[in-house]
């Protein structure tokens, strides 16, 4: 067999962090030891402490969407790690206002850092040989994206754009349920019926199971209305 540079890329590990238990995932070039973090939003000790147990050095710094349980640590992590802070160009205005965020919920969170590239659909983030896919989904918010991870083990970090029989919210700043639905329909249900989605929050589930039964967007949606 030839060399497959994707299968370069694996999903290390998954963990919630934070406490509206965003999905924190760390993804792996094995050989380089280089990591990307999807959605590092919180709990920067536990994120750190993964990637030293798993022998990692993290180069980017990926995000779904701005919401602070998304972004929260980013700028701090960015600083311990060195690596890049990754975001669509669309959900600048909530990035920028992350400290007001934090103040709607009660507490403080320091200015997010410089965001070093801004995503666009169809780009690569690279990592050693391999890289992870952008999907601009939005709806959730203006700038939300996917991430898939090709290769062996397959994965879309769906965000909050899809979850396990529901959709992100559409009602806070910037969101869409014309389209959300429309990124799902199009975009995500694209894609192979096996894909495992990874959601920014909550349980993993598949492409044709959400496809079939999920309540907003599924073939079951119809036979609602």
């Amino acid at each position: 067999m030839g060399h497959n540079a994707d299968m370069a890329l694996q999903l290390v590990e998954t963990f919630p962090v934070g406490m509206l238990g965003c999905n924190c995932s760390i993804v792996a070039d094995a050989e380089s030891g280089e990591a990307i973090l999807v959605d590092p939003g919180d709990e920067p000790d536990r994120v750190l402490a993964a990637l030293e147990r798993n022998h990692l050095k993290a180069v980017a710094l990926v995000h779904t969407h701005a919401h602070l349980d998304h972004i929260g640590v980013s700028a701090l992590l960015s600083r311990l790690t060195g690596a890049e802070v990754f975001l669509h160009r669309g959900d600048v205005p909530l990035y920028e206002n992350l400290e007001k965020q934090a103040a709607l919920f009660g507490f403080e969170l320091e200015a997010p850092g410089p965001v070093h590239r801004f995503l666009e659909h169809g780009d690569e983030v690279r990592c050693g040989s391999g890289s992870l896919s952008v999907l601009h989904t939005p709806g959730h918010t203006p700038g939300s994206v996917c991430f898939r991870l090709s290769g062996e083990r397959p994965v879309l970090f769906s965000g909050d754009t899809l979850f396990r029989r529901s959709i992100g919210r559409t009602d806070l700043w910037g969101g869409s349920l014309p389209q959300i639905v429309g990124s799902i329909k199009e975009r995500l249900f694209a894609l192979p019926g096996d894909l495992m989605v990874l959601p920014g929050h909550g349980e993993s589930t598949t492409i044709a199971e959400e496809a079939r039964q999920n309540p907003f967007v599924g073939e079951s949606a119809a036979k609602l209305r």
